[in-house]
Parts: structure tokens; sequence; C-alpha cells
């Protein structure tokens, strides 16, 4: 079973390309504490769905540039992909500033100096590789210095413009579509402001070109930053070519700078990842109400019922059924298994041919092996159920190792924590619990043994034995009765009147079964 990869996804990297992603910049938008690239997308923080681009397109690495957060944005991007450069951005002086810093990372081998870079922004998680590759070949078709993706909108407030030679013939389709400049929101006219051509932010740029132009940026403008949109101006002075590819849908340009549109890039990115495990042969009932993370592997045939969350690294078998309600995080599940409506799952492996629900909870630690069964209102954590195993109904099962063939009565209690420690209980092969049992841990129940229902286990029990713990039964005929007349006449008052400790006050002789009130009169069982 294989992990899928975006329909867009090519395998083989670019001979000569260096990657730069932008991942400095605050986010100030988002109103949050937390740096903008490491909001959260369908369970990963958003940089790296561009970095996924990136290494598998980049030939010569990829440096990533960090700033705000920087030991935070390291930490998630080294653990992605150790191959990774991260290079931080002391200053953020704009987005010319930090891409200059991953020079020394690109120039230390001379043999391996990039012949060109791709440019991204840390921030744009719903970028393909295959536009980027789109990119890249009218880099090469036009033999351009400078290529620029674009987009369209009604509404461009906000994103640097793109000027070009003629722009209304252009919007008309005339041949010449050269681009002259990029304008910053905050630096253009009235005129420039018209413009509905927006900077994506994703970038070609000749490796012999990038640095040397980075070097005569300067900050002369609205914000007193180093712009990298002015390389484009630059390349036009120079007499160089600066070539443009518009995006036919918009989605895929835009940087995320608020939590609205962080909600509707998450949009995005669940149905492309719903899509892919429809084509790859998973039934979905309702797809609409799938929540799949991006990390989550699912087997052919697998059906999920309506309102199901699937999270973080999960792995699903084939021929599994998950019901409505369910949710899965950090699980290992195999083949033909058949999880129940409402069942909670966190860290733990459900082998092949088990069966779970409905109402289980199951917290890290937990391993059901094949063919057993979890029933409703089961919580267990760090426990072992093993082959063929049942523990059916309302049960806490933790730190447990039980064997194959164990029936785990309703009511039983691992009773492993003493307020400090917590301690195991092991359970061997084909032992009968009974209901209502607790076991005080540390205990071991041996192979074959039967546990009396209502049993307080408090120390080993052999193999093969009976475990019975109990209060001698006592049946007193015609007791009730006599209550309720007490009851009635008003006879019986609190809990300190004559009358009611008479009735309640009992004593058992557990040697030979006879009962006497706390004053010692002898009692055999009736009436008085």
């Amino acid at each position: 079973m294989k992990q899928l990869r975006d329909e867009h996804m090519i395998q083989s990297s670019i001979p000569g390309l260096g990657v730069i992603i932008m991942a400095a910049g605050m986010g100030k938008r988002m109103q949050s504490k937390l740096t903008k690239v490491l909001h959260a997308i369908a369970g990963r923080p958003m940089v790296l769905y561009v970095l996924d681009v990136a290494c598998r397109l980049a030939d010569r690495g990829v440096a990533v540039i960090v700033g705000h957060q920087g030991a935070d944005v390291r930490k998630v991007v080294e653990g992605a992909d150790s191959r990774v450069v991260v290079v931080e951005q002391a200053q953020q002086l704009g987005t010319g500033h930090a891409v200059l810093q991953a020079r020394a990372t690109f120039s230390a081998d001379p043999r391996r100096r990039p012949s060109r870079y791709v440019i991204l922004n840390g921030d744009t998680p719903l970028l393909t590789e295959a536009t980027v590759r789109d990119l890249l070949a009218v880099h090469d078709e036009q033999k351009a210095t400078v290529t620029v993706l674009t987009a369209v909108l009604d509404d461009a407030a906000g994103y640097g413009r793109v000027i070009r030679r003629r722009r209304d013939e252009w919007l008309q389709g005339a041949a010449d579509n050269s681009v002259q400049k990029i304008v910053e929101d905050k630096d253009a006219s009235e005129d420039e402001c018209a413009v509905r051509e927006i900077n994506a932010g994703t970038y070609v740029v000749d490796g012999e070109f990038l640095f040397p132009a980075l070097d005569k940026l300067n900050p002369r403008n609205a914000q007193g930053e180093y712009y990298l949109t002015d390389i484009v101006q630059m390349a036009v002075e120079q007499g160089r070519t600066v070539a443009a590819l518009c995006l036919r849908t918009i989605d895929e340009g835009v940087g995320i700078n608020s939590r609205v549109q962080l909600a509707a890039a998450e949009r995005v990115i669940r149905q492309r990842i719903r899509d892919q495990w429809l084509e790859a042969g998973v039934t979905m009932q309702d797809p609409s109400s799938a929540w799949i993370d991006a990390g989550v592997v699912i087997g052919r045939d697998t059906v999920l019922y309506p309102n199901v969350t699937l999270e973080g690294r999960t792995v699903i078998g084939e021929d599994t059924t998950v019901h409505s309600g369910v949710r899965i995080t950090d699980c290992v599940i195999g083949n033909h298994v058949e999880i129940l409506d409402h069942c909670v799952l966190r860290g733990s492996q459900i082998d092949d041919d088990a069966r779970l629900g409905p109402f289980v909870h199951l917290r890290p630690g937990v391993l059901v092996r094949r063919k057993a069964k979890v029933g409703n209102f089961v919580e267990m954590k760090k426990t072992e159920l093993g082959e063929g195993s049942k523990a059916n109904h309302l049960s806490y099962l933790g730190d447990a190792k039980i064997g194959k063939g164990v029936n785990i009565g309703a009511g039983t209690i691992t009773c492993n924590y003493d307020g400090a420690h917590k301690y195991q209980t092991v359970i061997e092969d084909r032992v009968f619990l009974g209901s209502d049992t607790q076991l005080i841990a540390p205990v071991t129940i041996g192979a074959g043994s039967v546990i009396a229902a209502g049993t307080t286990v408090t120390q080993d029990v052999p193999a093969d034995s009976l475990a019975i713990s109990r209060v001698t039964q006592v049946n007193r005929a015609g007791w009730a009765a006599k209550r309720r007349a007490m009851l009635a006449a008003g006879t019986v008052g609190g809990g300190s009147s004559p009358s009611h400790r008479k009735l309640t006050s009992l004593k058992v002789d557990k040697a030979s079964g006879k009962t006497s009130h706390q004053n010692g009169k002898s009692s055999k069982g009736r009436s008085r």
C-alpha cells in the first residue's frame, strides 16, 4: 500500500536547479502568536506543502529562509527533509534581502552552483509541482532571464501589479505580453492600481543574474524594504527578457495572509485529498463529510461512512469499514477491520479482522490483535488484547497484557494506578473474567483461570484456578415487606433511629454463614 502523491507530482528533479523558499515573515493579518507558515492545513504546516514541491524539483539543493520563530520553522523543515538548508534572515528587510541570504548556501561549491533558481513563498500551499514545471518551460522557451507567475483578479487590492508593455492589448490576446516591471500595492500609482494582473510570488531566475541583481537593490520605496520584484525592471533595463505565465485559476497563486484565506486553502487541499483517494479505490458514502489529513494512507475497497475523521499518520488497510462519527489519529489499522460508530482511536494498532465499537476509546499504546473484539464503552490504554480475545462491554483496561482467547467480562477494571505509579496487569491465554471484576495491579492471572463475577483480585492467580472473593450472601425473608410497613407507619426515621439501625446493621460470620445484628443477637436469615 502506497501513500498517494499529488496528481500533478512528477518524480524526476531538474538538472542544475536550486530552490529558495521565503518563510521569514510573521503574518500579522493572521492575528496569531504562531508564525504564518506553521499554521496547519489538513494536518501539516503550510510550509511543508511548498517544501514538497521544492524537494521534488531541486537538483542543486533547497534553502529555506526563516525569520520570525525561526527555530520552530527550522525544526519543522529539517524534520521533514534533512537535506534542506535553513538560513536565518536576522532582520526582515524585504523579500530581496531574504533571498540574498541564500547566496552563501549555493556558492559554497562552485561545481554545484545552480544554473537557475526557483523562488517560492512559504505561504502558497496550493501551488502544484505541475505549475512550477510549466513556469520553467516558459522560461526556457522564451530564453528569459526572469519568469514570473501571475494571476488575474477582480479585486487586486493588496497585491503587487504586473505592468506589461501593452496591457490593454495583452488582455485582448495580443502577442506581445512582455513584462516591464512589478509594482507593489503601496507604491502603485492610480493607473497602476487599476491593473488586475497580480504577481503570484513564484519566480524562475537565471543563476548568473540573481545575486548580482540583488546586490544592486535599494530600499527607496513606500515600505523602505529591498523588493525582490525590482529585479524584473532591472532585467528589462539590461535588455534581458522577462516572461510570465498567467494562472488559469487563482487558487494556486494566492498566498495565505488571513484566517479566511487559510480556511479557503484548507477546503481546496482537503478536496484534493478526497478526490485522490476516491480515484485510488476508496469508497466514501458522503465524500464532503470525510476529513482526511494529508499524511493518511488508505487501502483499496475500504469504506468510509459519513463524518469520519482520519488524522496524522494514520494507515488503514484494504477492505476495512469505518462507520459514522469515528475519529482515528496516528493509528495503524489492518485489513478487513470493522470499526463501528463513534469510536475514538489514538496511537494504536489494530490487526486484521478485528472488530471495534460502538463507542470505544483507545488511547496511545494499544495493540488489538487479529480477530479480537472491543465492544461498547470500553477504554484501553497501553494494553495488548490478544488474538481472538473479547472485551465487549463497559471496561477499563490500562497497562495490561492480555493473551489469546480471553473473555473480559462486563465491568472489568484494571486498577493500575496507586496515586503515584502505574502497574501492569498480565492476563494469560484462555482466562475467563466474570463481570464486575477488579484487578489490583501488579497482578498476573494464570492461563486457563476463571475469575468469578464480582471478584476483586489482589494477588496472583495460578493457572487453571478459580478465584473468588465475595462476602457471603444473606437472604432475609420478609425484611423488605417489614421495612415498607415501618416506612408507611412512620416508624423508620433517619439513619440514627433504633428501627433504622435494627433493619440495616447486620454482621456476617464468614465461617458459619450466620448473621447477627450489631447488638450481638443471632440471625440465620429469618425475619425477626
